[in-house]
């Protein structure tokens, strides 16, 4: 498989980047939708390190043709991400749609990054994040094929499609139509930004990954989803905001970097969307395990979270959450 895809990737990047050698081509952990590839694209002493997304086309993930043109339109609002170099939805050259990348360099393992990180530099990174998410929310989303799901909808779809539920679930979803605010304007969003979704370096923000979920939304979703649980990766409570600060002043920053006001009602309505969101997709996985689909110790071990969003859940309905 490896020779194959060599020789494959030297026809790929021929046209872009001329008679190039690659080298060094080995699989990266990590990834559910995607997988990743690192190698080196070599012209006599030059080196370029490259990074291989590879897909089958589905229903709920963006096209690598998309997922690039999205990119490209983030970098251009100022958003730090890597440079695209070449991306097709045929799978015809290297048995997938792919998408091919600069290389960035960092850390993208969460715990990794919380124990290099001091006071300061967790202040300094939950900045960048929402400086990153303010520069995303300002591109031009126009013209290159996205969709605006609902996704209160589509996440009680994900879960009828199970068909099985929790009282605390169904209540969330009966509170959340109710209590639902005025939409707020339409933008490009990332759809899962979030610690582990970033790589970080010594001088803190790198890149924003894994852009297969983007498409257009009010930017709400994109704050929320930084704020679950889940990406605190044990931080305490008073650092709600990705482990990194308080959610509060991860709202600020975002306000100061995108000249916002924020509604924090309309941000506390997508906090538990978001909270919901997360609780149906620890159900999901627990059913792919518990259906023999896909039978692992992990996706099991994630199914167990279910109770504990159904806790947030509570907390947030009774006017409770994190800080």
């Amino acid at each position: 498989m490896s020779a194959e895809l060599t020789q494959a990737l030297q026809k790929v990047l021929q046209p872009v980047l001329g008679d190039v050698v690659i080298v060094d081509l080995q699989r990266l952990t990590g990834g559910a939708s995607r997988t990743t590839w690192a190698f080196i694209a070599q012209d006599g002493e030059q080196r370029r390190p490259l990074i291989l997304r590879t897909g089958a086309r589905d229903d709920i993930h963006a096209s690598m043709e998309l997922e690039a043109k999205v990119q490209q339109r983030a970098a251009a609002a100022g958003a730090p991400v890597p440079h695209i170099v070449t991306a097709d939805n045929s799978p015809a050259a290297v048995g997938n749609p792919y998408l091919i990348c600069d290389a960035i360099g960092g850390e993208t393992i969460v715990r990794r990054i919380f124990r290099g990180l001091d006071d300061a530099g967790r202040s300094r990174l939950l900045g960048q994040c929402a400086a990153a998410l303010a520069a995303i929310h300002r591109a031009d989303p126009e013209g290159i094929g996205l969709t605006a799901p609902d996704e209160l909808a589509g996440w009680r779809r994900r879960l009828d499609e199970i068909g099985d539920t929790t009282a605390t679930f169904e209540w969330t979803f009966r509170r959340l139509a109710d209590e639902r605010p005025d939409p707020s304007p339409m933008r490009l969003v990332h759809g899962d930004f979030r610690m582990g979704n970033l790589i970080v370096d010594e001088s803190g923000l790198a890149a924003v990954l894994d852009w297969e979920l983007t498409h257009i939304g009010e930017i709400y979703e994109d704050l929320a989803w930084f704020c679950i649980r889940a990406w605190r990766f044990g931080a305490p409570e008073s650092q709600g905001a990705g482990g990194l600060g308080s959610v509060e002043t991860f709202l600020q920053a975002y306000e100061d970097a995108s000249g916002t006001e924020l509604d924090r009602s309309a941000f506390r309505w997508w906090l538990t969307v978001a909270t919901l969101r997360w609780g149906v997709i620890c159900r999901h996985q627990a059913e792919r395990h518990l259906s023999g689909e896909a039978p692992s110790v992990e996706l099991a071990a994630i199914g167990r979270r279910v109770s504990e969003t159904e806790w947030d859940l509570l907390d947030l309905l009774s006017g409770k959450g994190p800080r």
